[in-house]
């Protein structure tokens, strides 16, 4: 069973009840950083946390909400070995995970539908890494 880290702002609240709810139906073990309603906060707090479990290899994937997907990527790539990816369709959530090994999805609720980030995120989780000639890259990116 696949160990997954969610959070969002409340922004993405909505869409990161949706994927929560979807991925406990799939039998994937959820771990909820928040927020939990969509009274306004600030996304570094949420994006921390859930970066936070990945660096401690304490799951397999995260998974962050926020309006533009910005905010949580910035703030979740300061940590050791989160490599953190923006999404907005399908194939970049593909090449996130084959070219630069992508362990955090960050999809921005504002410009996708739930639906789609459903598919991204299902995506995100099936593709394997694919090393070669990208692992050397992977490998510069820790300062």
């Amino acid at each position: 069973m696949k160990k997954i880290v969610i959070g969002a702002d409340h922004a993405g609240y909505e869409y990161k009840e949706y994927i929560r709810e979807y991925l406990q139906v799939n039998n994937y073990m959820v771990t909820d950083k928040g927020t939990f309603s969509k009274d306004s906060v600030d996304y570094p707090d949420f994006a921390h946390s859930v970066a936070e479990v990945i660096e401690n290899n304490q799951a397999d994937f995260g998974i962050l909400f926020c309006g533009s997907a910005n905010g949580v990527a910035i703030s979740a790539n300061k940590h050791k070995g989160v490599r953190a990816a923006i999404c907005w369709e399908k194939e970049i959530s593909q090449l996130a995970r084959q070219h630069n090994n992508a362990n955090i999805i960050c999809i921005p609720a504002r410009f996708v539908a739930k639906e789609l980030a459903q598919e991204m995120i299902d995506t995100f989780f099936a593709t394997t890494f694919e090393g070669g000639r990208h692992q050397n890259r992977v490998a510069k990116i820790d300062c």
